[in-house]
Parts: structure tokens; sequence; C-alpha cells
């Protein structure tokens, strides 16, 4: 069978509820961990939302959690923390950030290390033109904290908006 011919009647099946993916690189798994090893590697950096009708490629953090830390065991989870929080706030001299510690911004995320997961992406047609968009949220998250404030409590917005625009 034609893999066009497959794919519409996977859909069709699935009653196009479906998501398929064509992979373009670092497909190879044990290539793609020495390279996240690499000391210089900042592993968790995306546009986690610049081509929204596209890709949504924001789950690259919690795939580091459930997939490399929980399943494989590649890193711990304290690495692994430190790769999504101190090591690229540094990169990018976000030199407040990154850490807990007194007079740095302290955003949080509360989060259950045994659930933690990416959600397959969703259409939704909520941007101010009504155009629709990807949209992921994640399993086993339960607080975003930003300034002293919950901004998201189990992937819902609590309508606090304590954050602010950061130019690089």
């Amino acid at each position: 069978m034609h893999p066009v011919e497959l794919m519409i009647d996977m859909a069709v099946a699935h009653d196009f509820d479906i998501y398929f993916r064509q992979p373009i690189a670092n497909e190879d798994q044990d290539h793609v961990l020495e390279m996240m090893r690499h000391p210089r590697s900042l592993v968790t950096f995306s546009d986690s939302g610049a081509h929204v009708a596209q890709i949504m490629d924001s789950s690259l953090q919690t795939h580091l959690l459930s997939h490399w830390v929980r399943e494989k065991q590649a890193f711990t989870l304290e690495q692994a923390i430190r790769r999504i929080t101190y090591d690229t706030a540094t990169v990018w001299g976000l030199h407040d950030r990154g850490l807990i510690r007194q007079g740095l911004v302290a955003d949080l995320v509360v989060f259950d290390p045994d659930r933690v997961g990416a959600r397959l992406p969703e259409v939704v047609y909520d941007l101010p033109s009504g155009a629709r968009r990807l949209k992921q949220t994640a399993e086993g998250m339960k607080y975003t904290v930003v300034n002293g404030q919950v901004l998201l409590e189990d992937n819902q917005h609590t309508g606090a908006t304590p954050g602010r625009l950061l130019r690089v």
C-alpha cells in the first residue's frame, strides 16, 4: 500500500482525529543523547509558538522529563531541571533567573515527576482573528507561579497577569 493511501485510511478510521509527523532530523536516539549530553548543548530551547499553525514544540521540556529522565534514566531529575532552568537562562543572559535564591526572580513550576509528560497538540481557534493554532498542554503539571502569583493551575489560566515581556 502506498504510504499516502495508508495515511488516508488511518485518518478516516480515526474520524480525522489523528496526528502524523514527518521527522526530518535527529531520529537516531543515540546521537540525540550524545548531543544532549554535550556540555555546550542547550537541550530544551525552541521557538515554542512562532509557527503555531504548523508545529508545536513547546513539549521539549516535558519530553526531557518524561522520556529522558523517567523512562530512559539518561539524566537525573536534578540534571534535567538545571538544563531547563539555569543553563537556558544563563545562555540567554538572564542572570536573575534559573535558580531559587534570594533576590532572584522566582518563577516556579510545580509538577509530579512520576506523571509529567506532553499531551498531544490540539487545534484551537483562539487567535485574535479567530485563526487556528496548535495548543499543547502537559500531564502532571500542577502550578505555574510567576512573580509569586499562580498563573496556571492544572493547565488552566487563572486570570493572573504577573509577568512582563523580556527583550534580550
